[in-house]
């Protein structure tokens, strides 16, 4: 396909070459196991530990609380099972939102089989929890609480400064916040002590890393049971050769993310906000999922009548890549349990369309987008605009 316009990052990010040099040279020269105790070795270690430090100062806490992992996925898998079966000796209550992850609402679903009993909070059609269902949902023996920080199909922000005030006013849970949709475009940290999470998530091919890269980060060492035994790699918390390039990598990756942010995010919300103003232009044909008060990198919509797949080939046929929805379950003919929260009209649940913007970008593609979504909606619909 020539001149492909990609609006997938949500999905998975092209590399940056920066990144992609990191990589390479670590592959090619300090590929020795960093447990191994010769020189080789020891080099390789002090490159793992150069990169946890990088993480670490980004996120506000110590290197001894960074774990590099294989992705979002394991970073909740092992936040969610590690807090909630170390910490049974308070109790068994969990809460969760009823629009996370499948890495997440899976885990939940896992802990249930357990004798856990796990609350999940709804969202309004903005796609936002209620902090007032939250603080009468918290309770005494309630151990864990895991919301995402930015719901990776429609972009809603959820208040994570004030739950997390809530949360550690009210009980002694920890809690756990899925980061993966909005590291590098959000700000998010140890930094306050009562109005911040306990443990963070964050994905490597989310912000122009690699796939096969996260980190689980902890603001400060808590009762947590480790899922992966062995050789007793990352501070006995995480067994397994550790991946030196993907770790180097990865925090290559963050500090990028992290020092054009607002650079990336002001061209986001002006891309954002002119492309719903497009959308919006066709009136009921359209229905727009994400909110002006949400994250700026994504737009989610969807077509009247239309199923999303359909809309996706007719622009894939112009030259631009978009996304239906998740792509973890984009794949799945039912309707999406973020759709399903939102009470989204039957006319518009299956066509729900997602682009999201990376640093490879351009107000270039953006003009070529609003082109594109013409010629579409003229194509499908009728509407001319």
């Amino acid at each position: 396909m020539v001149n492909t316009i990609y609006f997938d990052n949500s999905a998975t990010t092209k590399p940056l070459k920066e990144v992609m040099q990191a990589f390479m040279v670590v592959n090619e020269q300090y590929y020795a196991n960093p447990a191994s105790i010769h020189a080789m070795g020891v080099e390789a270690n002090d490159l793992l530990m150069r990169a946890r430090e990088q993480v670490a100062d980004i996120l506000q806490t110590e290197a001894k609380n960074v774990l590099f992992t294989s992705g979002g996925t394991e970073s909740n898998n092992a936040a969610i099972f590690g807090i909630a079966r170390s910490n049974t000796h308070i109790g068994k209550h969990i809460l969760t939102t009823e629009i996370e992850h499948p890495s997440v609402l899976e885990t939940m679903k896992q802990l249930e089989k357990e004798g856990y009993d796990v609350e999940y909070l709804r969202v309004d059609q903005n796609g936002v929890i209620s902090l007032d269902e939250l603080r009468t949902k918290i309770r005494k023996d309630t151990i864990l609480v895991s919301i995402m920080h930015v719901n990776n199909e429609m972009g809603a922000i959820q208040p994570i400064k004030e739950a997390a005030k809530m949360i550690h006013d009210m009980s002694r849970a920890a809690f756990h916040v899925d980061a993966v949709q909005s590291f590098g475009k959000l700000t998010i940290s140890f930094k306050e002590e009562e109005e911040g999470p306990d443990c963070i998530s964050i994905s490597g091919h989310k912000i122009h890393g690699f796939k096969g890269s996260g980190v689980l980060a902890f603001r400060k060492p808590i009762r947590w049971q480790p899922f992966a035994l062995g050789g007793g790699q990352e501070f006995g918390m995480r067994s397994g050769t550790v991946a030196v390039p993907q770790a180097v990598a990865l925090a290559k990756a963050a500090r990028l993310a992290v020092e054009t942010m607002n650079e990336r995010t002001n061209n986001y919300r002006q891309w954002h906000d002119e492309i719903r103003a497009q959308l919006e232009s066709y009136g009921e044909a359209v229905h727009i999922l994400s909110t002006p008060q949400g994250a700026a990198h994504i737009v989610s919509f969807s077509v009247r009548d239309l199923k999303g797949e359909v809309i996706i080939n007719a622009m894939q046929k112009r030259g631009v890549i978009v996304s239906t929805s998740s792509a973890c379950s984009s794949k799945q003919t039912k309707t999406s349990h973020v759709v399903e929260a939102l009470h989204l009209d039957e006319h518009y649940k299956k066509g729900v369309i997602r682009l999201s913007f990376g640093a490879h970008n351009t107000i270039e593609d953006i003009e070529n987008f609003k082109q594109v979504l013409a010629e579409v909606m003229l194509e499908l619909k009728g509407e001319n605009k």
